[in-house]
């Protein structure tokens, strides 16, 4: 029995099959067959004789959804039912949609979705219209109007009399009518169409089962395509890219980017090349006119222009037993400015190299003098010497253009650069340098000059820093020495400089300097040593010649101190007052820095007016141009009247620095910067008489000639800021080194009250007046640092304080820097002007790959054979020591002491030093 409502899977299978009923899993592929997806095929074995039943309209829905290719008629493949039915349901679909008034919906019957009336409705007659005639056809006849009629007699049959089912076989006579069976074919169409197409996608969704391993292969295969793709880019970039120009050097010539290389593959620096450039700006080939022999030459279109250089230093075939025989490599930069607002800028990275923490050291002194210099922080500032303790300067009175890295790597920049230099400004740990012209440090000379950043990159196999040190210093200082310099040296480091500085003009005198002398020796155990007498011994400043009226008998009075056994030096400046007696004839002459003007008529002679500026006590002074050479020989000619007419020893020269100079300032000759006028003054009284010392350098001065540390404050602060700045300049290629005064130069407090502060900012010799007694345990920590520097000097003598401690510390340092240090200093004079290396160095120069030796900032060796490690702090009388590899003997109770550790808590009295003897390595305990 066929039930209205039955679903498919419950319909009558046809006895002709013979066969169970086939399972659900083909419940697909049936449906496949019935949408006409297989194709069309009809079967010559199967014949109507075979199965008479089974065209009957109430199996015929069963027959259409279930088809069961090789069972039904002798299992040759499709029946010849199948193409009926196939052929039904295109008639069907292809047939126009025609409203029926017979009143019969099968929407509710058939229709698992019963919402829309009107569509179930329309799609049940076109159904039925559709099967009826496809029923005519099959019988051979066309579809009657009767058709109609019938099929509503059906419907309304069963609607009055309540049909819930049909049977099979009944013998109601209008189930069993023609009209009867176009109804059930009718709703058989419907219902071949609407179970299709609305329960087979939740057929197909409800049995696909979640295909989980191709979900998990293809997120896999995403993740390699990303990861290659991100690793090609890589590759691409930092090799790629990056070209081996040299050895061991790439750079990545679209992104700047530098990397320097050691022999085992480690990165020794990194650097990011031409800061100015955009990104947009594109990278070229250099034309053959611009290239240069020997060097690789890219272009910048309209910006700039890159030349790369190397050379390299090889070992002897005899020192080379096995690879590597290359022990020194050079990369020499140079970037060519091709436009007037294109600044050339380089920046190198400054602690973290290749994964390990990289320091750097160098320069000179600047602003906060920190050790090392990724500590302290630099602004844009010209590389020009200036007051960084008192003025707003970021760069002290000793420079060179030298940095050196821990990793072995050392940064040396052309002097004719005009130089910018930044350390750490953003906090960002780079070291950046550019070239740039402005109207003060660096005047373009010419409209047409380009801006030029050169420089070079050195390595040393080794790594070692102090290798690199070595081979970078300059060498054989004892060029052009005689005998008698070698003695100055000598002199000056065993023996004291005492200062005379009255805070006026008028307390200077003859008498002041035999009352001087006589203070000294009545100490009793120091050494006599030079005495140094500021500016003021002349009336004004560049008279070049004796007050009168204070030094009536000054060559008696020298000569009397030359029988004391001391010697004496003059201060000479650079600068002549507007009042001395000097002034009018250098101005007549022309022998005075002029100043920048427009030219004036048409003649086109540019006028001359001297240049004028304010200098320590002077309110308006001029420069003498060094390079008018007129002026050389004017200036000879003084200097050596005076030294011959009074029997003076030797000279101080205080340079200032180059912000003495007045702004718009013209030398007559050619100067790369202000700083070179203090070079070439130097040089110049050096061809004439002996220089003691020199207050400003940017090149060290031929020996015996000192350099002096910058004026510091008579405060805790300035004691530290001593071993930074001594350990600075001896890196830098200064090894004679002449300290502040003890006890400090200048009074903080006052400097800073006084009103007149411009006249107060040298870099050296401040005006008494500022100057006042330290207290006592800051001198005496300051004598006790004294006693193992270079050069001892005194402004304030011991005995002034009236204090036993301070009387009793002076003579126990004075004998140990008779027996201990004095004979270091005499043997390491000789190396140091054999290799330059520098007298006092700092420990990392005894064990460069020490970490701790590379950050010690309180602590110094003389050569390598002695550690000071003096109390810098108010109130203490304990520190922390560190001592590098070997054996040390302890300096204040004589125990022998393990190197490579930490002494935690050294207790140091105030009347002790703590220092460190080095002993041989065999020395046992």
């Amino acid at each position: 029995m066929l039930r209205v409502g039955d679903p498919l899977d419950s319909v009558y299978w046809p006895r002709c099959y013979g066969v169970p009923p086939p399972p659900r899993k083909q419940i697909k592929q049936r449906e496949d067959h019935v949408l006409g997806i297989l194709p069309r095929a009809t079967s010559p074995q199967c014949s109507q004789s075979m199965c008479d039943d089974r065209w009957e309209p109430r199996h015929l829905a069963r027959r259409a959804s279930l088809v069961w290719d090789g069972e039904e008629c002798g299992g040759d493949g499709s029946a010849r039912w199948l193409v009926k039915v196939q052929w039904l349901l295109r008639l069907v679909s292809s047939m126009p949609d025609r409203n029926h008034n017979d009143g019969y919906n099968t929407s509710d019957t058939f229709s698992e979705n019963g919402s829309d009336d009107e569509e179930d409705q329309r799609r049940s007659v076109a159904s039925g219209m559709a099967v009826s005639a496809a029923s005519s056809v099959s019988n051979g006849g066309v579809p009657s109007s009767g058709g109609v009629s019938r099929s509503r007699k059906s419907r309304s049959a069963m609607s009055i009399g309540g049909v819930e089912e049909l049977g099979l076989e009944s013998d109601h006579p209008d189930l069993s009518s023609p009209a009867n069976s176009i109804t059930s074919i009718n709703s058989i169409s419907s219902l071949l169409k609407e179970k299709l197409a609305m329960s087979l996608p939740a057929m197909l969704k409800r049995h696909r089962k979640p295909e989980y391993k191709l979900r998990g292969f293809v997120a896999f295969l995403f993740l390699c395509i990303v990861f290659l793709v991100g690793f090609a880019h890589v590759y691409y970039n930092q090799q790629v890219l990056q070209r081996a120009y040299f050895d061991l050097i790439r750079l990545n010539h679209i992104e700047r980017v530098l990397r320097v290389y050691n022999d085992e593959g480690a990165e020794l620096l990194r650097g990011e090349l031409g800061r100015f450039l955009r990104d947009s700006d594109k990278v070229y080939s250099c034309l053959s006119q611009h290239e240069r022999k020997g060097m690789y030459c890219m272009e910048w279109m309209g910006r700039a222009r890159l030349y790369l250089k190397y050379e390299e230093q090889s070992k002897t075939p005899d020192e080379c037993s096995k690879p590597p025989c290359v022990e020194y490599r050079c990369y020499h930069t140079e970037w060519v400015a091709l436009a007037d607002d294109v600044y050339p800028t380089d920046c190198f990275d400054l602690t973290a190299v290749g994964g390990a923490e990289a320091h750097w050291y160098g320069g000179g002194h600047s602003a906060g003098m920190h050790w090392p210099l990724e500590k302290g922080r630099v602004t844009w500032a010209p590389f020009l010497t200036g007051d960084s303790v008192r003025r707003d300067h970021q760069w002290g009175n000793v420079l060179k253009r030298f940095f050196i890295s821990s990793k072995g790597v050392a940064i040396t920049v052309d002097p004719l650069t005009p130089l910018h230099v930044s350390a750490n400004q953003y906090n960002d740990r780079e070291l950046c340098l550019q070239a740039r012209y402005d109207d003060f440090a660096f005047v373009r000379p010419t409209p047409a000059t380009p801006a030029k950043l050169n420089y070079s990159l050195c390595t040393v196999s080794t790594g070692n820093m102090k290798d690199l040190h070595q081979h970078l210093s300059e060498k054989s200082l004892w060029d052009g020495l005689k005998e008698s310099d070698v003695e100055t040296v000598n002199t000056l480091l065993t023996e004291p400089v005492w200062q005379i500085a009255p805070s006026e003009a008028d307390l200077l005198t003859e008498q002041a300097i035999l009352n001087y002398t006589e203070d000294v020796i009545s100490l009793g155990f120091f050494r006599q040593g030079h005495i140094l007498v500021n500016e003021f011994w002349q009336a004004n400043v560049g008279d070049m010649a004796m007050d009168a009226s204070r030094f009536p008998s000054m060559k008696e009075t020298i000569e009397i101190v030359h029988r004391r056994g001391f010697r004496i030096a003059f201060t000479l400046q650079p600068f002549i007052g507007t009042e001395s007696i000097n002034f009018r004839e250098a101005v007549r002459r022309k022998l005075l820095v002029g100043t920048r003007i427009p030219k004036s008529g048409s003649g086109g002679g540019a006028e001359y007016v001297p240049a004028l500026s304010r200098y320590r006590s002077l309110l308006s002074a001029a420069t003498l141009d060094v390079t008018n050479k007129r002026m050389a020989p004017w200036l000879k000619e003084m200097v050596e009247d005076l030294q011959a007419k009074y029997d003076m020893d030797c000279f101080f020269l205080d340079l200032g620095v180059a912000y003495d100079l007045p702004y718009h300032y013209k030398f007559q000759g050619p100067l790369t910067n202000p700083d070179h006028f203090m070079t070439a003054f130097t040089e110049l009284v050096q061809s004439s008489v002996k220089v003691l010392g020199v207050s400003s350098a940017i090149a060290r001065p031929r020996a015996p000639t000192f350099v002096t540390l910058p004026a510091v404050p008579s405060t805790w602060k300035g004691l530290q800021s001593v071993i930074p700045t001594i350990l600075t300049y001896g890196i830098i290629g200064y090894p004679f080194i002449m300290p502040g005064a003890v006890g400090g130069d200048y009074d903080e407090e006052v400097s800073n009250r006084h009103d007149d502060s411009t006249s107060l900012r040298s870099t050296n010799f401040e005006l008494q007046e500022v100057v006042r007694l330290a207290d006592i345990e800051l001198y005496v920590r300051w004598m006790q640092l004294a006693t193992f520097l270079p050069v001892r000097r005194y402004t304030t003598l011991p005995n002034k304080y009236g204090s036993e401690l301070i009387l009793e510390s002076a003579r126990s340092l004075t004998s140990l820097r008779q027996k201990t240090v004095n004979p270091l200093f005499k043997k390491y004079v000789r190396e140091a002007l054999d290799s330059g290396l520098p007298l006092v160095r700092p420990l990392w120069m005894l064990d460069p790959l020490d970490p701790s030796c590379r950050l010690m900032a309180d602590e110094f060796s003389i050569g390598e054979e002695l550690i000071v490690a003096p109390v810098l702090q108010s109130g203490s009388t304990e520190r922390e020591v560190y001592l590098p590899a070997g054996v040390w003997k302890d300096g204040i109770d004589g125990s022998l002491r393990k190197g490579s550790r930490w002494i935690h808590m050294y207790k140091v009295p105030l009347d002790k030093i703590a220092f460190f003897v080095k002993m041989p390595d065999n020395t046992r305990f």
